[in-house]
């Protein structure tokens, strides 16, 4: 594979820095990315926190935070995580239907990093990592009481992921409509969601990093008409 040398990546960052067209690192990642870590992480990022709160059909709950996860759809609000590999999250919400997303943010962060441990099926990630299961209005799962924000979500779809070629892999998309929404009025500011405030703990590249959204990281550009 025609790859540029490690010690060449370095020089490079400083023409984009200066504006310039330089040549790229370049990969194909079916064939190894030929770095010490797989870029595509810390470049798709920081990524939102998909904290999931499942149930399953024997009663049992489960907490588990997703690392690919988003908003996908406004009107009706629908937010999605990927289970690499048939988890227990996907595993309850394939027997129930519902699952709640809680907001993570710096101060929950040690126990949201709690709740990733593995653990067997029906092990209570709330009590593994300290956490109150508060009552959700619409679905059964329970959210996190410790989280300032709560949406609470009915299944729309699963989609398990296929290549390029169509040949599945064993990944699975979960769809969730946002049925019901729970908000900390203290960041509710004259209306409008203070996200700069909340300190929303974010997932960066690494298999340690995380970011935090902060107020001196605000910038802000007008849509053109």
């Amino acid at each position: 594979m025609d790859q540029k040398p490690r010690e060449l990546i370095a020089p490079a960052r400083q023409g984009y820095a200066a504006g310039m067209d330089t040549e790229k690192y370049f990969y194909e990642p079916a064939s190894g990315h030929g770095l010490a870590h797989d870029p595509f992480n810390a470049i798709v990022g920081p990524r939102p926190i998909g904290w999931v709160a499942t149930k399953g059909a024997d009663g049992s709950v489960n907490l588990a935070p997703y690392s690919f996860f988003t908003a996908f759809n406004y009107h009706p609000p629908i937010i999605g995580f990927s289970s690499i590999g048939a988890k227990d999250s996907l595993r309850n919400v394939r027997e129930t239907g519902e699952f709640v997303w809680n907001l993570t943010t710096r101060a929950l962060g040690a126990a949201m990093n709690e709740s990733s441990a593995t653990v067997p099926y029906g092990v209570d990630e709330f009590a593994l990592a300290g956490l109150t299961k508060a009552p959700s209005r619409l679905v059964a799962p329970p959210r996190v009481a410790e989280s300032p924000v709560n949406f609470e979500c009915k299944l729309a779809d699963i989609i398990q992921l296929k290549s390029a070629a169509g040949v599945l892999v064993p990944t699975w998309l979960v769809l969730g409509e946002v049925v019901g929404v729970h908000i900390d009025p203290a960041l509710l500011p004259g209306g409008v969601f203070d996200t700069f405030g909340a300190g929303i703990l974010l997932r960066a590249g690494g298999a340690t990093a995380y970011a935090e959204i902060q107020p001196q990281t605000r910038l802000d550009m007008s849509r053109p008409k």
